[in-house]
Order: C-alpha cells, then sequence, then structure tokens
C-alpha cells in the first residue's frame, strides 16, 4: 500500500500539485484527510483513478465526460460505449475539417510558389476576402 505525499503522488502520475487539488475540488478524487500533526497522505487508489484520468484524456474526453465515465459501473458498458461512439464521431468531424485545412493550405503555399509578381501574396489575399475558407 502506498502512503504518497501530494507532491510524490503528483510525480508519480506525472502531473504537477495544482492538477490534483484540481481534481479534488471536481470531486475526480477523493481529498484524504489531513492529520493534525502532519501531511494528507494518498493511497494507490488516487494514483490510479489519477493514470485513468489522464488516459481518458489521451483519448480525447474532457474532464466533464470523464465524470461520467467514473460514475458508471463495470455493468454500464452500453452507455460507455455510446459515450466512446460519439467521442470517435467528433474525432472523424475534427480529422475532416484538418484534411481540409491541409487541402486549402497546400494549395495557397503552391500559388505562393508559383506566383511571378513576387509582391502579390495569394495567402493575404485569401484571408483579405469576405468569404469562408
Amino acid at each position: 500500500m502506498m502512503n504518497l505525499t501530494i507532491g510524490k503522488l503528483a510525480s508519480s502520475a506525472g502531473v504537477n500539485v495544482e492538477t490534483i487539488r484540481y481534481y479534488e475540488r471536481r470531486g475526480l478524487i477523493d481529498q484524504p484527510v489531513k492529520p493534525g500533526n502532519g501531511f494528507r497522505r494518498y493511497d494507490k487508489t488516487i494514483l490510479d483513478r489519477i493514470l485513468f484520468i489522464k488516459k481518458a484524456q489521451g483519448l480525447g474526453f474532457k474532464l466533464d465526460e470523464i465524470e461520467n465515465l467514473l460514475s458508471f459501473s463495470s455493468g454500464r458498458c452500453f452507455e460507455i460505449q455510446t459515450m466512446a461512439e460519439a467521442k470517435l464521431g467528433d474525432i472523424q468531424l475534427k480529422i475532416k475539417d484538418l484534411q481540409r485545412l491541409e487541402t486549402v493550405l497546400t494549395d495557397l503555399v503552391r500559388q505562393c510558389n508559383a506566383r511571378l509578381d513576387k509582391a502579390y501574396c495569394p495567402i493575404i489575399e485569401v484571408l483579405l476576402q469576405d468569404k469562408e475558407i
């Protein structure tokens, strides 16, 4: 059983102390009772919870969504799957948008490379236009 100070917990989880305090305020992790003559001590379950949160963030989940994930019991896979499918849809939309931006910027860079008038900048011209890119 681990018995970590907040600093050691932060180091073990790869976060800073303020992140732990923020998670405590949000109710994502429990704050241990502070003994009268010492420092709060955190056990392995808190470390595991923080690592869970960081992994979920790595998959694109926001803290509000992670709160929901944490509230589900192991028998609620359908709800978790539904959340994951929604997150996957969001990510797919972002990928499409990024691919569109890549296409637009690639075209603009090509236009810059092909221009004969070095005073003319196609990128600035497009940004000054009153239409969506």
